[in-house]
């Protein structure tokens, strides 16, 4: 295995994309640039239609659309809470659709240049105006623009005609060669970002810059006397002769005074694309400080046409751009982590999908700001654009709220198919394209901090089935193609680091696994670590780390994924009574929280880590998962598809990174109340704590632990609970509420399903999940299935709750169970099928023997349940212990009855 030695990266300052091409609305113009947007009066087709690029077609009877548009709708959950699709009106197809547009040419198009820009199709698209064919854009996430002006009826009717295509990549497909190849979440089909015409001089700033604004700024020097700011121009002359002109860039403050600016002569020949450098230089510079102060300037650039170059006087204005533009520094150390303008900034992030509820892609910018506001009430500064390029509207929204962005292209887990062992050269040329774009469309922008050129290529011969098929990937080597991203990284960008995201190196995988060593092939390192989730334990993530870091100490390393799952709908009344199912059911929203928790203590623990990104910011569609409470949805955002649910673990990580004074009851969505007596958990920031249940006071806390404080052996009143949390802060007070409900019969009769963090459902009772205990294992009856998919049930006969007697905890441990001073019944359940060998053990309560070397019986076939009641008195608590003998004891499930 190579290391190498990774430096103190310093990163480019920018601003943004071009505000003209950015507006929707009525038509814009800025200095002989007018942009109309392509918003209404489109036709779609469901489908193929070869024959609909003819302008003559007949379209009448086509869906009537506005743009940006998806057919695509995915993901629903069973219930009513976070999102309204729902089975009926979901459309997962992948294929083939088609776009029609009437439009007229703009008023001053004769003698002018047009352009139809894209800020995305997927994820093929194939263009035609007028039955004029302009070409092919490949790669579902990018701006791109082509040159229609030969094609442009200057007066009349013009038909522009897009084709689509999403279809899911496999050997011999159209789309075979067009990342991604695979991932854990849905490529939604359309025209799902804005369209434009573009009209401009035959004299102007580049179009053809991959999608870029054609300008490109680096500051190479900031400190608080003075920033030194690199600019290129890209002047492109589509005129019929060789144009003298004159280049001014400039750099304005927000009270419209000029900070520098520069005057360069530009000669480009006919048909030509030339490139212009300037330097500025800023006296006093106001920087860009990230959230606490995201201060832009303008970056304007004007296109002067000489004399006799252009119609008019010497000197007349072809064309101008003004983009936002922030002056800072950023730089990644080993040590100290990410540094902003030379001081340490530590970076809280979250991942981001651009997906939600009833919109699919088709996302507007008021979505876009208010996933933003969402993130940074959370207290998020940063966020992790994945698993492809994102738009215009996150990274200007980012640029202004001062948000530092992770950008990433979309090579994700494969980059072969079928038994290939290497890339084709397509697909190797399309990465370097989707690179480029992401690139050039992209390094203007303050926010933007990263390249990332790869996500999770390390998975080596253990690709999951559910990625792709279950190919084995032992001969594939993702090094060399990553090598190839690399070099066209710097090459394009030397300013900023590269980075990738791994799942899988270190983790303790079997003796036939192989795992490619793949955080060298970049600048930066990041990992992507479910500890306490898909594998190992909670608190195994900040050990594993330490482990990374020895590796390559020269490396900067962040986190670039963490989490779990967790549905609104599903509860526990213990995060450790038993396994959570990242493949199936078991996924309550308190395990979520507790995987939370765990994990930021250890983050936080080392500040070496320049970053850490928890997954997910919101759920998300994916076809490749049935779990928690949800279909086609990956649960683990902390905010549900509507992106205004928000689950517990959002308002943690708002007590922990928003210093504004919050409290917040957990668990509010768990009413119904399986025990009478629980734990209250609140989330506080404030400077005391009182918790009131029905008016009473339950006591006053403060510096709580990770702003967790916790009411422990809450006793339930019968009937109506009624919580409040009163923070007190300097400024006054904040208050929480919450509402849970205790059936009588609950109070006197309550059931432990043992073995499981998920309580099975009962007729015509409430059952809790495993709690009180003290030591044992957890197991099951029921057979485990591939990933997304439910655990096959046993069927159990001698029991109604086939659920309950399904799962069970074994070995040698004890039950405390707090009771109310009396006499209770207590059942203990058990449960075994043919295949088990069991053997006999004992039942304790305290001194007194309840089963002497018992043993569950045995069924010639299948599983069967049988029950052994006792009456015991309690002073306080319930006394269980089961000691194992032949065998581990077990229990599957136990009811305590009070009598009266």
């Amino acid at each position: 295995m190579r290391t190498r030695r990774a430096p103190i990266w310093a990163a480019m300052l920018a601003g943004s994309g071009l505000v003209a091409l950015a507006q929707a609305g009525p038509v814009a113009a800025q200095d002989g640039r007018t942009v109309v947007p392509l918003d209404s009066g489109w036709r779609f087709f469901d489908g193929d239609a070869p024959d609909a690029a003819r302008p003559d077609f007949a379209d009448a009877a086509w869906e009537q659309v506005s743009v940006p548009h998806t057919w695509n709708r995915v993901g629903y959950y069973h219930h009513d809470l976070g999102g309204t699709n729902r089975a009926e009106t979901v459309d997962k197809r992948q294929g083939v659709g088609w776009y029609r547009l009437h439009f007229a040419a703009p008023k001053d198009a004769a003698g002018k240049r047009q352009w139809l820009e894209f800020d995305a199709a997927s994820r093929v698209a194939q263009v035609w105006l007028n039955g004029q064919y302009l070409g092919e854009h490949r790669g579902g996430f990018s701006r791109f623009r082509f040159d229609a002006t030969a094609a442009m009826t200057a007066s009349g009717d013009n038909v522009l005609v897009v084709r689509v295509d999403n279809t899911q990549p496999r050997a011999g497909s159209p789309t075979a060669d067009v990342l991604p190849l695979s991932g854990d979440f849905f490529v939604h089909g359309g025209l799902y970002r804005p369209v434009r015409l573009v009209t401009t001089a035959p004299l102007h700033i580049d179009l053809a810059d991959a999608g870029g604004p054609g300008v490109r700024a680096t500051t190479v020097a900031a400190s608080a006397q003075e920033a030194v700011i690199e600019v290129a121009v890209r002047v492109a002359n589509d005129g019929a002769k060789a144009a003298k002109a004159q280049v001014r860039v400039s750099l304005v403050d927000r009270e419209g005074r000029e900070a520098a600016s520069a005057m360069i002569p530009a000669y480009t020949p006919a048909g030509k694309t030339s490139e212009i450098s300037a330097k500025l230089t800023v006296a006093n510079p106001h920087l860009w400080q990230g959230t606490a102060d995201p201060y832009l300037y303008d970056l304007k650039v004007q296109l002067s046409g000489a004399q006799g170059q252009l119609p008019g006087a010497e000197g007349q204005l072809s064309d101008a751009t003004s983009q936002p533009y922030g002056i800072r520094t950023m730089a990644f150390d080993p040590a100290r982590g990410f540094l902003l303008n030379g001081q340490p900034y530590r970076l809280r992030g979250v991942g981001y999908h651009q997906d939600r509820d009833g919109k699919g892609w088709a996302i507007s910018r008021a979505d876009v700001e208010e996933d933003v506001a969402t993130m940074r009430e959370m207290g998020a500064n940063s966020i992790r654009l994945t698993h492809y390029q994102h738009g215009q509207d996150i990274h200007d929204l980012a640029d202004r709220a001062g948000i530092v962005v992770w950008d990433e292209i979309p090579l994700v887990s494969t980059w072969t198919l079928g038994a290939k062992k290497d890339p084709d050269p397509a697909l190797v040329a399309n990465a370097k394209a989707q690179l480029t774009e992401l690139v050039r469309q992209n390094q203007n922008h303050a926010a933007s901090a990263i390249w990332s050129i790869a996500n999770e290529v390390d998975f080596g011969n253990s690709l999951p089935a559910f990625l792709f098929g279950g190919a084995d990937g032992r001969e594939v080597d993702p090094l060399p193609l990553l090598g190839e991203l690399q070099k066209t990284a710097k090459a394009l960008d030397p300013s900023r680091p590269t980075a990738l995201a791994t799942c899988c190196e270190a983790r303790a995988f079997g003796n036939d696994i192989e795992i490619p060593t793949t955080a060298v092939a970049a600048d930066l390192g990041g990992a992507n670590r479910y500890f306490g989730w898909y594998f190992g334990k909670a608190g195994d993530l900040g050990p594993h780390l330490d482990g990374l870091r020895a590796k390559r100490p020269q490396q900067p390393l962040a986190v670039t994924e963490y989490g779990a799952g967790g549905a609104l709908t599903m509860h526990t009344d213990n995060v450790l009574g038993g396994p959570a199912d990242s493949r199936g059911a078991a996924q309550p929203e308190e395990y979520e929280s507790y995987i939370h928790e765990t994990a930021l203590a250890q983050l936080d623990a080392r500040p070496w880590l320049y970053a850490t990104w928890l997954w997910n910011s919101f759920d998300f569609a994916t076809t490749v998962r049935t779990e928690g409470d949800a279909q086609d949805i990956n649960t683990k955002g902390l905010v549900a598809y509507d992106h205004k649910t928000r689950k517990d673990a959002w308002y943690f990580y708002k007590a922990n990174w928003n210093p504004a004074p919050m409290v917040h009851i957990t668990s509010k969505r768990y009413v119904d109340r399986a025990y009478p007596v629980t734990d209250v958990r609140v989330y506080s920031n404030a400077a005391t704590t009182d918790l009131l249940l029905n008016g009473r006071s339950l006591g006053v806390k403060s510096d709580c632990p990770q702003m967790i404080c916790v009411w422990s052996g809450v006793r339930l009143d019968e009937g109506t609970n009624a919580l409040v949390a009163r923070g007190t802060h300097a400024g006054g007070t904040v208050e929480d509420s919450a509402s849970w409900t205790l059936a009588p019969e609950t109070a006197r009769h309550f059931v432990i399903d043992a073995g499981t963090l998920l309580a099975a459902r009962s007729e015509g009772r409430v059952l809790g999940s495993d709690n009180w205990f003290e030591g044992g294992l957890t197991a099951s009856l029921d057979k485990p299935a591939d990933f997304g998919k439910p655990s096959v049930p046993t069927a159990i006969s001698g029991t109604t709750d086939r659920g309950a007697l399904a799962t069970y905890r074994s070995g040698t441990f004890s039950y405390r169970v707090p009771v109310a001073d009396g006499r209770y019944k207590v059942t203990l359940w058990f449960a075994t099928d043919a295949g088990q060998k069991v053997g006999t053990f004992d039942v304790m309560s305290g001194r007194k023997v309840l089963l002497r070397k018992f043993q569950p019986a045995i069924p010639a076939s299948g599983a069967v349940a049988e029950a052994r009641a006792f009456t015991l008195k309690a002073k306080g608590e319930l006394a269980l212990d089961f000691v194992s003998g032949t065998t581990d004891a077990r229990v599957a499930m136990i009811e305590i009855e009070r009598l009266r």
